[in-house]
């Protein structure tokens, strides 16, 4: 099986048969990463381009990580040290790199549509790293595969919670495509100014909230970040009053009369959305999810690179 398309844009594009083919594929590499040898060749003579225009530790760490255990040629870019600081162009700076036969893009950029933009334009293949506040594909789908392994099934039918900024959350918009996609319930929950207004028109989702509730409907809360860096106004009267009302603490998930799983994207606000106790906690796979994050972007990185050598053969 091949994926149905040559770029990893956003969920949004991907069949129910493409995240199957992604996770069952992710899920070989992930007994590959538990040997003393962890890499293979399967990207050999592949080159491969890190492109990033925002900041990101986990992201790109995760798959840098990956590009290596493939044994992919890697380039990482910078904006910050790059000739984008001279006034450089997107597309200018894409099609310099492009010139040293670089293969694949990854890329994180501010600007929603970024990546799209991009996979009008040139020829090597595009995943997106994270764009605006569109999508974050390969969280959601490293969350997913997280599931899996937490659950021992699929996704269909299970109750997920997605608490916080969902205003602000690219996480969010790609976790929203992900679990409707594989049949599994949504329930959006969080403060009203952070949750979109029309936001069940456009998904079958259910809206909270009230936390408790919405933790006590679900088997998996994925906990958001505040992103205060996107907030230009005030929407909640301070990180205290946000974190009483709708922080998850040990308190509140003993108040419950069962255990759910609890993750997060990272980084973590300690002692707002989230306290230590329950990060840190039992309930938490929020360090698989970053174990998993290799497995995942590796399965893409090789995928992708299958599908592109198939459509220029």
């Amino acid at each position: 099986m091949k994926l149905s398309t040559r770029n990893l844009l956003g969920i949004k594009d991907l069949t129910k048969e493409d995240i199957e083919l992604i996770l069952d594929t992710a899920s070989q590499f992930k007994e590959v990463l538990q040997r003393p040898v962890k890499k293979v060749p399967s990207l050999r003579d592949v080159t491969i381009v890190n492109l990033f225009f925002e900041n990101s530790t986990r992201t790109r760490m995760s798959f840098e990580l990956a590009e290596k255990r493939l044994s992919a040629d890697t380039l990482n870019f910078t904006a910050s040290a790059s000739s984008v600081k001279k006034g450089e162009t997107l597309l200018d700076t894409v099609n310099n790199i492009l010139s040293m036969k670089v293969d694949m893009v990854v890329m994180r950029h501010s600007a929603s549509g970024a990546p799209h933009f991009l996979a009008k334009h040139i020829p090597a293949a595009i995943v997106n790293a994270g764009d605006g506040i569109n999508e974050h594909p390969t969280q959601a789908l490293l969350e997913a595969f997280s599931i899996q392994q937490k659950f021992g099934r699929d996704l269909k039918g299970l109750k997920v919670a997605i608490l916080g900024d969902i205003s602000h959350s690219r996480v969010a918009m790609s976790d929203m495509y992900l679990l409707n996609k594989m049949g599994a319930e949504v329930m959006l929950a969080g403060p009203p100014t952070l949750i979109p207004k029309y936001i069940e028109q456009a998904f079958p989702v259910k809206v909270e909230y009230d936390i408790k509730k919405a933790l006590q409907w679900c088997d998996v809360a994925n906990v958001l970040r505040i992103q205060l860096e996107r907030l230009d106004q005030p929407l909640f009267s301070s990180l205290r009053e946000y974190s009483l009302q709708f922080g998850v603490n040990s308190k509140l998930l003993d108040s419950l009369n069962k255990d759910i799983t609890i993750m997060h994207p990272g980084p973590i606000n300690r002692g707002v959305e989230l306290d230590s106790d329950v990060a840190d906690g039992p309930h938490s796979i929020i360090l698989p999810e970053v174990e998993n994050g290799v497995a995942v972007r590796m399965s893409v990185l090789y995928l992708l690179a299958d599908r592109t050598n198939a459509s220029n053969n």
